[in-house]
């Protein structure tokens, strides 16, 4: 006959066992909870690509102010204006500081990759010659380069550190190809304006559109690998800058 401490003891372990059981009943209908709040999501970015739309083809602002003012605009705050509104912490872990040294060498390293590839690329399907240029000696080079640079820090902030972040949040369950194949081709999308309007030629234009999707897909492979958006933003502007200087 057992004891009472006994008795006691194996009541504890009942009710103990009871409570795991119940919060892992808990579990999954919380997690429905907090993934139902992303039910903007898609109609966010929807909303986002149609107003991109409409700035790219009916105003012609300057090329600074384009990727300066014009992305932080419509790339930047729709970021804040999400996370406020849904309180999703996700995003910001892949901006801590702690990440920035190791993000910019990372960056330096797959950046000048990134740029050979995408100046081949670009040499091929353009018919283009490689040139010497001393661009280091010129003022125009670090304007530009600036240029890139925010253009890096905007768009890897919208499509990776925030698309990106999200779509492995809310579709776990897929494999990591399909999640990169569909930041990859919202990625080019948002591009197509600016193809449109920038580009005449159909030679040019399915090149600009391959090198722009091919670059959707290896960003989107590095953010999965290091969540570091500062790596991604290093590499977009070297990316950007080697199409600018080494092609012509």
């Amino acid at each position: 006959m057992p004891s009472p401490r006994t008795k006691k003891k194996t009541s504890v372990q009942v009710k103990s066992r009871s409570k795991m059981q119940g919060s892992s009943r808990v579990a999954p209908s919380a997690n429905r909870t907090a993934k139902g709040s992303h039910a903007l999501f898609i109609p966010f970015v929807i909303l986002i690509f149609i107003l991109w739309t409409v700035y790219r083809v009916f105003f012609d602002f300057p090329i600074w102010f384009d990727e300066s003012i014009g992305k932080a605009v419509f790339f930047g705050f729709p970021v804040v204006l999400y996370i406020s509104l849904t309180g999703f912490a996700g995003i910001s872990q892949a901006v801590s500081l702690k990440k920035f040294k190791q993000g910019v060498l990372q960056g330096l390293a797959f950046g000048g990759i990134f740029g050979f590839a995408a100046a081949l690329a670009s040499i091929a399907s353009a018919n283009k010659t490689v040139i010497p240029v001393p661009f280091f000696e010129s003022g125009a080079f670090w304007f530009e380069f600036g240029l890139a640079l925010l253009t890096g820090v905007w768009e890897s902030i919208f499509f990776f550190g925030f698309i990106m972040t999200l779509i492995q949040y809310l579709w776990s369950h897929w494999s990591l190809g399909k999640q990169v194949l569909l930041v990859a081709f919202i990625f080019a999308i948002f591009h197509v304006p600016t193809i449109l309007v920038q580009y005449t030629g159909a030679g040019s234009l399915a090149g600009y559109i391959f090198l722009v999707t091919a670059f959707g897909i290896g960003q989107a492979f590095l953010y999965a690998r290091n969540q570091n958006i500062y790596t991604l933003m290093v590499v977009h502007a070297i990316w950007g800058m080697t199409l600018l200087v080494h092609t012509l």
